[in-house]
């Protein structure tokens, strides 16, 4: 995993990069925690979203927010974050642009990054929030949420108790078809400390059932663009069959001349 910078809007951002050779491989975003609390992309959380998703076939690239270790730039409180999340989305779809999904992932503050990002990038499929800050950032803003994802928290959190994600989970607005699930690690705190192996458990078994269903999806709108392509090439024959059976040439003429012999 070789250092990469991506040009970002408050200065050059430091950022790791898993690549996938195909090119419609899914690509995933992660985000880290609180920048004033220790929080950057070597985050043992993030670090296991990292290789989750990157086990799964997906292309993923995690960095550092504005003024974590060589990202420049200074703390924004969120506004500027977002923008270093919405340039870091853009240079990892330049890259697989042909990706056939888009996932954001975010963990403690990450989330509420991820979860604006994903309001404003219809394009992202699906998302996994860990440890989300349910009780500490105004989540209102998901109404409705576009995509269907995961909120995960430990049993023993003492930053965010796990009532106020189950009470994110189910006052979250959802469109038809869209599902928020909420899975607890037993044992787990804030941080996961000796519990990120369950952690990729929870996270990888989620991201295994959502992969099948999307490709199960994609497999019956393909189907049904076939269905609709051979309708129109019925349509088309039927068309050309009316088109060469239609009246010979002179034959209303011939009528006519037969009327005003009579």
């Amino acid at each position: 995993m070789p250092e990469l910078i991506i040009n970002g809007p408050g200065g050059r951002l430091e950022a790791r990069y898993h690549h996938e050779n195909n090119s419609d491989s899914p690509i995933a975003l992660i985000l880290h925690p609180h920048p004033q609390l220790g929080g950057t992309m070597n985050n043992q959380v993030v670090y296991t979203l990292y290789h989750t998703f990157a086990a799964r076939g997906f292309s993923v690239l995690r960095f550092n927010f504005r003024g974590v270790g060589r990202s420049q730039g200074v703390w924004d409180s969120g506004p500027g974050e977002l923008a270093d999340a919405a340039s870091a989305l853009d240079w990892l779809q330049l890259v697989k642009p042909d990706a056939k999904t888009c996932w954001i992932a975010g963990v403690s503050f990450g989330t509420w990054i991820a979860m604006q990002l994903l309001m404003r990038r219809p394009e992202v499929d699906g998302f996994v929030c860990v440890a989300p800050l349910a009780n500490l950032y105004d989540f209102n803003f998901l109404a409705p949420c576009p995509s269907s994802g995961l909120l995960i928290n430990g049993e023993l959190d003492r930053v965010v108790p796990t009532a106020s994600v189950a009470e994110m989970s189910v006052k979250t607005k959802v469109q038809r078809g869209i599902k928020i699930t909420h899975e607890i690690v037993p044992g787990a705190n804030h941080f996961f400390e000796n519990k990120t192996e369950e952690l990729g458990n929870v996270v990888g078994k989620y991201l295994d059932e959502r992969l099948i269903q999307f490709e199960e999806d994609r497999e019956r709108n393909k189907e049904r663009e076939r269905e609709r392509e051979r309708e129109r090439q019925r349509q088309r024959e039927v068309e050309r069959m009316e088109a060469q059976s239609g009246p010979a040439p002179g034959a209303g003429a011939d009528a006519s001349d037969d009327s005003d012999d009579e």
